[in-house]
């Protein structure tokens, strides 16, 4: 192991950090609400449940009938005087009606509680989906995507299973309480020496019982954990190679996977832990029925089939208490599961449209921030006091040091976050007047870093817009100089792209997020960053279509490179969260002021530059 290796290792701690983390954001992990819950899903399909419980019931009743044929067999038919054989083949043929019974009420038990588990968790699955597209940005930028996946499949399963067996734990109850209500019917004596080992059972129960809880929910959440570090290291996995780490998030990744092993390792030994003390029992229930009963059988106060039948009885009596006991370990994996999908579903919708939300089918695009203030974190402001005004179809530059508050004023425009205090306001309205879908009908955004979703190229640029026809596209395309290259590509506009456009160049896939804004055709238009992965070259290019894509629009355009926004009508120069320029390029460079500054950073060798103009002081921080 490397010396960096060793240093990079996370201590134990570290690990118990990120559970206590993970409980602080979702909350504990049980909770005896969820069953509750989880039957509030099963409520549509209560039909189809209680027709599942009759043949449980059939089922149960099937099982409980089988000793009480042979018993009958043995002592009406077999042992009766000079036998019975019409007896005894009636008897038979009772018996293989009860097996037939048996096997039918099974078959439809299976069939239906595995129909119900199906469409309980489609339901439970699309009803995690639909939440997680509505949650604020706020609680996704503290939630690592492997939990959340780990959240949507590993723990939706673990509530299938338990589903599918709870039906299973009903009959076993039943069949449990109707065993033993035979028995003490057909000898109280022996009943009564046959349940003699229940308290044992009970006790043994009692100390393994919050153990087990324990060890299920560790495991829960190690699994968690150990799910997020994989999505992680998958997702960063050129920057891992890049950067020569692949030993150090190895090992990074079996601490954490070390974690969950052991812990899966400690639940699977509750989980079987009362296997053999079940089997146990089982062999000294059978030999008081054999002792006892053969010595009652020998003195003649008991009869051989009613002996036979406790036999039967004994095993199958403990047969559900095993059955039990292993749908016990599956349920409580199912309430730590199930506990961690309703938290999900309990997250608050930070951002949610008022009863009365607007909803216009235009804007005009006049954009007005009043005294902002706003952070990510409580007490850490990240803007402060910010006013400024764009008029409709007015482009306006923000430009600033990195963290100034750029991206931060694109996102309260398009109500990512609420703002601490002042208000945002599109077209005279505060933006919490609007419901966030016109938000989004008449906000577009082109982003530094593009996502582009797998599927054709067609589909990608009408994404928000599916009823852009083929025309529509291929102009907007056009527009923006991005048809040439798609037409070279191996299918032209039906081409299916890779996961986030692998197949394709980041400028390339920078040109397809123009055409797909362009095709939105929105009142107000959002460039952070839009060229700043585009080439000189190919900058140069769109800067025509971008002009064109401007034109008409309200436009806040974010920029590095100045060049880009030398021709905006007016620029907005931040600081530190504050305004503290506002003007033309030409207006802002003669007062030689942060933006002067900047622009000589951008253009000129520090040889060239005036004193003033290099001053520390005026150094930004990009």
């Amino acid at each position: 192991m490397s010396v960096a290796a060793q240093q990079t290792r996370p201590p134990r701690a570290v690990v118990g950090s990120q559970i206590s983390r993970d409980e602080e954001i979702f909350g504990a992990a049980y909770d005896r609400r969820v069953a509750g819950r989880f039957l509030a899903y099963v409520g549509p399909y209560g039909r189809w449940l209680a027709m599942a419980l009759g043949a449980v019931l059939v089922f149960t009743g099937a099982q409980l009938l089988i000793p009480l044929v042979i018993r009958h067999a043995i002592d009406e038919a077999i042992l009766a005087d000079g036998g019975d054989v019409a007896h005894l083949q009636l008897t038979a043929a009772v018996f293989g009606v009860v097996i037939l019974v048996s096997y039918a009420a099974n078959y439809v038990q299976d069939r239906l509680v595995g129909h119900i588990g199906e469409r309980v968790i489609f339901d439970l699955r699309r009803a995690m989906f639909a939440h997680l597209q509505d949650v604020s940005l706020s609680f996704m930028d503290k939630t690592e995507v492997g939990r959340m996946m780990s959240r949507l499949q590993g723990d939706v399963n673990s509530l299938q299973e338990f589903l599918e067996n709870s039906v299973t734990a009903f009959g076993d109850l039943l069949l449990l309480v109707g065993i033993v209500a035979i028995m003490l019917t057909l000898n109280l004596e022996l009943g009564l020496l046959t349940l003699v080992l229940v308290p044992t059972l009970a006790l043994v129960r009692i100390v393994w019982l919050p153990r087990a809880r324990l060890a299920f929910r560790r495991a829960r959440e190690t699994n968690s954990i150990a799910n997020g570090a994989l999505a992680e290291a998958i997702h960063a996995v050129r920057t891992v190679q890049g950067m020569r780490r692949e030993e150090v998030n190895y090992l990074l990744y079996g601490d954490k996977a070390g974690d969950n092993l052991k812990a899966h390792l400690s639940a699977a030994r509750y989980a079987q832990a009362m296997v053999p003390v079940v089997d146990t029992l089982t062999g000294a229930a059978l030999a008081i029925v054999v002792v006892l009963g053969g010595s009652l059988v020998l003195g003649g106060a008991l009869e051989v089939g009613v002996m036979v039948a406790f036999v039967f009885y004994v095993q199958r009596f403990f047969d559900p208490i095993r059955s039990l006991t292993i749908q016990y370990s599956i349920m409580q994996r199912a309430m730590a599961s199930g506990q961690r999908i309703f938290e999900v579903l309990d997250v608050p919708l930070a951002i949610v449209d008022p009863p009365d939300a607007l909803s216009p089918k235009r804007m005009r695009g006049a954009i007005d921030f009043a005294d902002v203030t706003f952070g990510y974190a409580p007490g850490r402001p990240v803007l402060h006091g910010v006013s400024f005004s764009v008029a409709p179809g007015e482009t306006v530059a923000l430009v600033g040091p990195t963290g100034s508050g750029k991206t931060s004023i694109t996102a309260l425009m398009h109500r990512f976050y609420e703002v601490w205090d002042g208000s945002v306001s599109i077209d005279g309205r505060d933006v919490r007047e609007y419901s966030r879908a016109a938000l989004g009908r008449h906000i577009a955004m082109v982003l530094q870093d593009p996502y582009l979703f797998t599927g054709t190229v067609l589909d990608n640029i009408r994404f928000s817009t599916a009823t852009a026809t083929r025309a529509d596209i291929e102009r907007a395309a056009r527009a923006v100089g991005a048809h040439d290259f798609i037409v070279r590509l191996a299918d032209g506009y039906d081409t299916v792209l890779d996961q986030q456009g692998r197949n394709l160049s980041l400028g390339q896939r920078q040109l397809l997020s123009f055409a797909r804004a362009l095709v939105a055709d929105t009142p107000i238009l959002i460039l952070d960053e839009a060229t700043a992965n585009i080439d000189s070259y190919t900058e140069r290019r769109i800067q025509v279509a971008l002009r064109r894509l401007l034109e008409g629009r309200t436009g806040i355009v974010i920029a590095h490179r100045l060049a880009t926004v030398r021709g905006a009508d007016r620029i907005v120069v931040l600081n530190e969260g504050r305004v503290v320029e506002s003007g033309s390029h030409d207006s802002l460079i003669a007062a030689r002021g942060l933006y002067a500054r900047l622009y000589a950073f951008n253009y000129a060798s520090f040889d060239d530059m005036p004193d003033d103009l290099v001053a520390p002081s005026a150094s930004p921080r990009s």
